[in-house]
């Protein structure tokens, strides 16, 4: 970034010996996150730019795909808000790796493993202010599904419910797509390498269309990967039935990302 993030970072992060305990680690993640959510406030077309791109999909789903697309049970858009807040945080996930990767490439990163700080700190504090924007753009999200025609037909419970589940998934995919901004030179490759894996976890699950349609082997695919069980336990949370079995598998998914890819990530961090 510029000198003045690298001027922040240096005020945020005050002198620690090293081997600091866990209290200094979770002041430099805290700091770092500060650092990170004072960025988007500078340049707030960050943040409408995230929003841009989800509020097209609701659109265009909801009244050009709409029409065409039917589904038992249920009005077309109930179906699809689920899955646009599935997206919502899948690629909220992306942006990890580009700011990484951005950060990396203009040298913040090198600067920041010099300073007296937790390791871990740079990465959990990135993902901790994706989570925070995260909280943000799904908010809007659902204010604008209510807009065209999207009904909660459960309760507030459930649907808050829904959301954390949602919040805890992007934060474990953002741990994954930290380890791609952290493997790439340049946000623009970060990007690139990024797209072809939100492709498959995306669009090729139940997040817009029933699986029901889909050839053997996709349809394998998509009812079994990660983004699937998210939004059907979603879906499941505000439409009505049965949710547990997949809520616990979205859970252990989540689980299961961050254990490979939270060592993985610090320790390509302090490889540099």
């Amino acid at each position: 970034m510029s000198t003045r993030d690298l001027h922040l970072a240096h005020e945020m992060v005050a002198p620690a010996p090293m081997g600091q305990g866990l209290g200094y680690a979770v002041r430099d993640t805290l700091a770092m996150a500060r650092r990170n959510l004072l960025h988007i406030r500078r340049l707030p077309q960050l943040l409408v730019f995230a929003t841009i791109q989800p509020l097209l999909f609701v659109l265009m789903f909801r009244y050009v795909f709409g029409g065409a697309i039917t589904v038992e049970g249920t009005d077309y858009v109930n179906y699809l808000m689920p899955g646009i807040f599935a997206q919502v945080v899948a690629f909220g996930a992306v942006n990890t790796a580009i700011g990484l990767a951005e950060d990396r490439g203009q040298g913040l990163l090198e600067r920041l493993r010099s300073l007296p700080m937790a390791r871990s700190a740079v990465l959990a504090g990135r993902t901790l202010s994706d989570l925070v924007r995260n909280v943000f753009v799904v908010s809007l999200m659902l204010g604008m599904g209510f807009i065209v025609g999207f009904r909660l037909q459960t309760d507030v419970g459930k649907l808050v419910l829904a959301i954390a589940l949602l919040l805890g998934f992007g934060y474990a995919l953002s741990w994954m797509f930290a380890f791609i901004g952290l493997s790439v030179k340049g946000a623009e490759t970060a990007q690139a390498a990024s797209f072809p894996m939100m492709m498959l976890l995306v669009f090729a699950s139940s997040a817009f269309v029933p699986t029901d349609g889909m050839p053997g082997w996709l349809k394998l695919w998509a009812e079994n990967q990660p983004v699937s069980v998210t939004v059907d336990a979603v879906r499941a949370l505000v439409l009505g039935g049965p949710w547990g079995t997949d809520a616990l598998t979205s859970v252990v998914w989540a689980i299961g990302i961050m254990a490979v890819f939270v060592p993985l990530s610090v320790a390509r961090y302090r490889r540099g």
